[in-house]
């Protein structure tokens, strides 16, 4: 006879709940498998109970926000290394803690529902295991045990570890912020605030009041946006493609970069157009034709989905920016929102601050020069190139930005007069938004015009 699935073979006197049950699958997913929190949660919390479905994505999405910090604790209060632990077993206790120190799980309910969860889930044998390092890490506080561990820190290490970001992170976002530790501190709390969804109407489809269902409210500064609470699929708009899910900070370097543009006419380019949200906000101003370039066949899709509501006046086209299909110096306006490391979109993808490493951060500046060379050689002279990314790093934006040729850098802040303090301050020139002053990702914009 076959033998029984593990899970169901388990001592009677085990039992886990559903919600923690799915939570420890879906860590096991992203960690293990290589998935997204929100695509993971979104998939496996699909015909759950509101309530059930709001405990597994706040367990699962605070634990990958708080991981690397909860894995020092947990090293620490185990005494032993993490390479120590069976990976199945380090998620349990990830989990754990995440109840023990952000949630309002009574200490008892925790720690039993570890051990349950781990006599479940992966074997009887560990339980002892689970339960003693549980029951250790449930005897502190989260600030006790970095009191504890950060004894002797200076003060960024200690920053890093109280707000569960990796040190280099943390040195760039104090060189770009320029600013004191407690401003530093509002940053990387604001990253660790999970944002309300932020939609936003395709100009030509949709007005906002569509959108203004009870609890939303108009963004401050875009003339686009909703900030609402809730799935954004209930709406019929959002359905249909004449709105979409967008921060508000995408929506302001679109509305900067279209800000000077009727100068020239011609086609209008989205360099790197993937997933589209960008692409169908400039469909909706682009007074001739866009076109939406961008290298992956599956992400080209996703921008031919985003477009679909538009009757015509664009064309999605899968071609690697650097290499274009195109005829150079042939555009009005390019915006080349180029691939970085999302160190301004920490807030949405809580997994994403521990999969980056600082090695990659010179990889990724040079693809983005070559990006931006390009942007300016498609574009004719007198046209306008908006450079953006979704990261305040120095090498990222004026780094790549002081390499460029033939272009005069325009006062990006200047076109969007209504926003506060969005003058970057490392060079006032471009545009630097923050979610602890603006609410939005922190989105860096320079536009520059070809000479």
């Amino acid at each position: 006879m076959p033998e029984p699935d593990q899970r169901t073979a388990q001592r009677p006197r085990r039992h886990i709940d559903q919600p923690r049950l799915i939570a420890f699958d879906a860590l096991r997913a992203i960690n293990s498998g290589g998935g997204y929190a929100n695509l993971v949660t979104a998939e496996m919390t699909h015909g759950l109970q509101h309530r059930d479905a709001g405990f597994v994505i706040e367990l699962v999405h605070g634990t990958c926000r708080m991981q690397g910090s909860y894995d020092r604790i947990i090293e620490h209060a185990s005494g032993r290394p993490l390479s120590d632990l069976q990976a199945a077993v380090l998620e349990v206790l990830r989990l754990a803690c995440h109840q023990l120190f952000r949630m309002r799980v009574p200490t008892h309910a925790a720690v039993a529902s570890s051990v349950d969860l781990a006599g479940v889930a992966i074997s009887e044998r560990v339980t002892g295991l689970v339960n003693a390092i549980v029951r250790k890490l449930s005897r502190k506080d989260f600030d006790e045990w970095c009191d504890e561990i950060g004894a002797g820190f200076g003060d960024l290490a200690d920053m890093a570890l109280r707000f569960a970001h990796p040190r280099w992170i943390v040195d760039a976002l104090a060189d770009a912020l320029q600013s004191d530790d407690d401003e530093l501190a509002a940053l990387l709390d604001a990253d660790n605030e999970p944002p309300i969804p932020m939609l936003v109407v395709r100009p030509g489809l949709a007005r906002r009041p569509e959108l203004m269902t009870e609890g939303a409210r108009r963004t401050p500064w875009s003339p686009w946006g909703v900030e609402r609470p809730g799935n954004p699929s209930e709406l019929p708009a959002i359905r249909q493609g004449r709105a979409g899910v967008q921060d508000e900070g995408s929506q302001l370097v679109v509305q900067a970069a279209t800000a000077v543009t009727p100068r020239l006419k011609g086609p209008w380019l989205d360099l790197c157009a993937g997933p589209g949200g960008k692409s169908a906000l400039l469909r909706g101003l682009c007074p001739s034709v866009l076109i939406a370039a961008e290298p992956q066949p599956h992400r080209a899709e996703l921008v031919a989905h985003a477009l679909r509501a538009y009757p015509g006046g664009y064309q999605v086209v899968v071609a690697d920016g650097r290499h274009p299909a195109w005829a150079p110096a042939s555009m009005a306006l390019t915006l080349a929102d180029v691939p970085c490391t999302g160190l301004g979109a920490l807030r949405r993808r809580p997994e994403s601050r521990w999969r980056r490493d600082q090695s990659q951060v010179a990889e990724l500046a040079e693809l983005q020069r070559e990006l931006l060379d390009q942007a300016i050689a498609s574009t004719m002279p007198g046209g306008l190139v908006a450079y953006v990314t979704c990261s305040p790093h120095r090498a990222e934006t004026i780094d790549v930005v002081a390499g460029a040729q033939g272009v005069e850098i325009l006062d990006a802040p200047s076109m969007i007069p209504e926003v506060p303090e969005a003058a970057s301050r490392l060079d006032d020139r471009f545009i630097q938004l923050w979610p602890h002053i603006h609410g939005t990702d922190a989105m860096f914009c320079a536009l520059l015009c070809r000479t």
